[in-house]
């Protein structure tokens, strides 16, 4: 008992000292806060801040943005790693409910005090004397200072005295020279919620996937619990949440705030991105991290955003189309002609993509036919060959000291002879390597070196494949080349932003070493240009790539190639259909495009204009959508004359250079080799039962034409086929043979007929 009365009494006592604390503790502090605030305005000098409009310019964003050639938003990326910052939210823009809930919870008499509460520092001081901590009572105006003035950045997790005088010092400035909405804004866009999002518009992008006009008062709440301790506990966060709406009135359903708090901060936040049309482009362009000085946050670039999103979503299709082949990857590069400005750079597919991070347009890939046109006009320009000269598709064998190099055609198949016109429109293998023994390997690596093809090596590493490809390139060099013959054989640096190109860093070409081409400094003009081909041969290679008949033998009149205006095209499948390419220009653009696989992987049968063609012919359409492509108007110096060769079915006006005005003769043909013509090897008729019997006949058909030759069907002798010959048909297989004068076999095909019909030869 004695013990209760003793704890009563102490407990009485303590009671009774607590109470003389507090009213003496209230007195000092008021007259300690008193004396402080006289103090600090009549002997401190406002420390001199920035002004609001000042601020507001300096504020970076964590992303650096890329635009477009009209200014509009082409992608955005991220550049600074150490916070999240996104564009700076106007006070007007921003939901009332958060500003009334950041008010409530950091500084409830914001719009009464001049930059400091001295109510509630002489609360923090009364606190003090009681023992508690110290900390609290810092306004919005001295939160907004301390972000402003680095010195005032709390020390080891706390301020000490003398930056607690300079912080009250600062408010009282700062509210000199500012007004409340704008004190008020630049805080809620330079405080951190969360983690790196610094800033309201990141914190409301990231954490609820919208900006801050639309935030609500649940998220409110939570987004400004956040402020007093960004990375506090999710059970934190809601109970201040809670305490929050309580006193402001809003009511809540119980365990609203919890739920909302646990699905918000449980998950990595995400800030989706704005635009990301131009990944590869945007991290070569916007790669450096701008200097506090630097006000460049942003790029404009020559592409088109409509033209990009177009190009991308056409890749993108065509190969969810072809995946069942093995094909995943694919790039497009789209350039103005006049300027050489890039319009489209799509690097990859993104998602889709085996490696997205690969940039397509500057990997190196096999060229396969596709750098054909730049060694014909190699053999044109030194008169070696015209468009009719006449080459041998006939088989051929070469010694090397590696073994024995036999070229083929990609179907196996030889035509005997043809012109150099159908040759590379038609893009057969074998002819292309006759002409590159008639050029020689070193003056074609030199060629390409003059059009600036990247890491060539000695001519002395290639052989007679280089005629077929064999070589790495990249898109970018490649769409460039032929832009060269779009432009009359002057080769121009291409460029990417408004005054700068990206080839002024290369050096004399391929051989000179494989620097990038992102290189921006230095201007286009003519002192980067230089004549690679003259104007003459530019001209021929464009005429013979837009020739449809000529190209026929090997894709058809009515291949993906085929546009309805005028365009110079040519495809390229490297060995084992590892790439593909399709590259052509119009009167205005040249288009390029390679589909493949990153790894390196061979897709399956996939050809030109299977694969990289009709992109490029979409493409084509939507640039020519309204905008017409003309021939190219012939030099003045060019000579036209008519060439015949009926053996070979050639009757055209074919272009020549002055002095290289070669009349073919028939004696041109000696030593052709005969051959079938019709039917074709292979072939499978069907008998029409509409027709009648006596009206079908198969076209018996062999050049060149001599009474010198016979035919042999089944075994059986039939007359000369110096002569066309008509031969009625019978169902099942049979085999022709052309036979010389002496019964050798000059060639032999295989054919089927389907059908009920029964007819002897004759």
């Amino acid at each position: 008992m004695l013990k209760d009365i003793r704890d009563r009494s102490i407990h009485s006592h303590q009671k009774g000292w607590l109470l003389l604390r507090l009213v003496t503790g209230g007195l000092v502090c008021l007259l300690i806060s008193s004396f402080a605030g006289f103090w600090v305005r009549r002997y401190f000098k406002p420390r001199p801040l920035p002004p609001f409009a000042l601020v507001r310019e300096q504020y970076r964003q964590s992303d650096a943005l890329l635009l477009d050639r009209h200014g509009g938003l082409l992608h955005r990326l991220r550049i600074n790693p150490h916070g999240r910052r996104l564009d700076w939210a106007p006070l007007g823009e921003i939901s009332p409910a958060l500003v009334t809930a950041v008010i409530q919870s950091e500084d409830r008499r914001f719009f009464q005090h001049h930059g400091v509460d001295w109510r509630a520092l002489s609360t923090v001081g009364l606190k003090g004397l009681r023992g508690e901590n110290w900390r609290g009572a810092s306004t919005i105006s001295m939160q907004l200072a301390s972000r402003l003035d680095p010195q005032l950045e709390p020390r080891l997790m706390r301020r000490t005295l003398l930056q607690k005088v300079q912080q009250i010092r600062a408010a009282l400035g700062l509210e000199k020279n500012w007004n409340k909405a704008e004190i008020l804004e630049a805080y809620l866009n330079l405080v951190t919620f969360r983690g790196e999002l610094q800033g309201i518009t990141a914190a409301s992008v990231g954490l609820f996937d919208k900006r801050p006009h639309g935030l609500t008062p649940l998220e409110s709440v939570i987004l400004t619990s956040l402020i007093r301790a960004p990375n506090a506990a999710p059970g934190e966060v809601s109970n201040r949440g809670v305490k929050l709406a309580g006193s402001l009135n809003w009511k809540m359903a119980p365990g609203t705030v919890e739920d909302k708090v646990s699905e918000v901060l449980l998950r990595p936040y995400r800030v989706p991105r704005e635009a990301a049309w131009a990944p590869h482009l945007a991290r070569q362009l916007l790669k450096r991290r701008p200097n506090d000085n630097d006000s460049l946050l942003q790029i404009t670039c020559t592409l088109d955003a409509e033209l990009q999103r177009f190009a991308c979503e056409t890749l993108r299709q065509h190969l969810m189309e072809v995946h069942s082949r093995n094909v995943n990857d694919g790039a497009v590069l789209v350039i103005d002609n006049p300027t050489g400005e890039v319009l489209a750079y799509v690097g990859s597919v993104g998602d889709l993509s085996s490696a997205s991070q690969v940039d397509g347009i500057q990997a190196p890939r096999q060229a396969g036919s596709i750098l054909k046109p730049f060694l014909y006009g190699l053999a044109f320009e030194r008169r070696l060959l015209t468009p009719s000269s006449l080459l041998q598709d006939t088989p051929l064998e070469m010694s090397l000291l590696n073994g024995i190099y036999r070229p083929e055609n990609y179907d196996r198949q030889f035509r005997g002879l043809v012109t150099a016109r159908v040759a590379l429109a038609s893009s057969l293998n074998i002819p292309a390597v006759r002409t590159l023994n008639l050029v020689g390997v070193r003056s074609f690596v030199d060629q390409l070196a003059l059009l600036r093809f990247r890491d060539l090596k000695e001519s002395d590493y290639y052989g007679p494949s280089l005629a077929l490809g064999a070589v790495d390139v990249t898109l970018w060099d490649l769409v460039n080349g032929y832009r060269t013959l779009a432009n009359g054989g002057v080769w121009q640096p291409l460029r990417v932003t408004s005054g700068k190109n990206l080839n002024s860093g290369l050096g004399g070409g391929g051989q000179e070493g494989g620097s990038t081409p992102f290189t921006t400094s230095g201007q286009v003009g003519e002192g980067n240009s230089r004549k690679v081909l003259s104007p003459e041969t530019a001209f021929i290679l464009a005429d013979v790539l837009s020739d449809r008949e000529s190209r026929s033998m090997t894709f058809s009149l009515e291949s993906p190639m085929a546009t309805r205006f005028w365009t110079a095209v040519k495809t390229g499948t490297s060995k084992d259909m590892r790439d593909n390419w399709c590259v052509g220009f119009s009167s205005r653009y040249t288009v390029g495009v390679w589909v493949g696989n990153f790894s390196g992987e061979p897709m399956w049968n996939v050809l030109g204009i299977t694969g990289a063609a009709p992109v490029w012919v979409g493409i084509m359409n939507w640039l020519h959508r309204q905008l017409p492509s003309l021939p190219p108007v012939p030099p003045t110096t060019l000579q036209a004359h008519n060439t015949e060769l009926p053996d070979l079915g050639v009757t055209r006006r074919e272009w020549y250079l002055p002095g290289a005005e070669v009349a073919v003769s028939q004696a041109a043909l000696s030593g052709v080799p005969a051959r079938i013509i019709s039917p074709t090897d292979g072939e499978v008729m069907a008998w029409d039962p509409d027709i009648p019997p006596d009206q079908q006949r198969v076209f018996l058909e062999a050049r060149p034409q001599s009474g010198q030759m016979n035919w042999e069907l089944d075994g059986a002798q039939l007359s000369d086929a110096g002569t066309l010959r008509m031969w009625a048909p019978r169902p099942g297989k049979h085999s022709l043979k052309l036979l010389s004068q002496k019964g050798e076999t000059l060639d032999v095909i295989q054919f089927v007929v389907r059908g009920m019909q029964s007819s002897d030869p004759r």
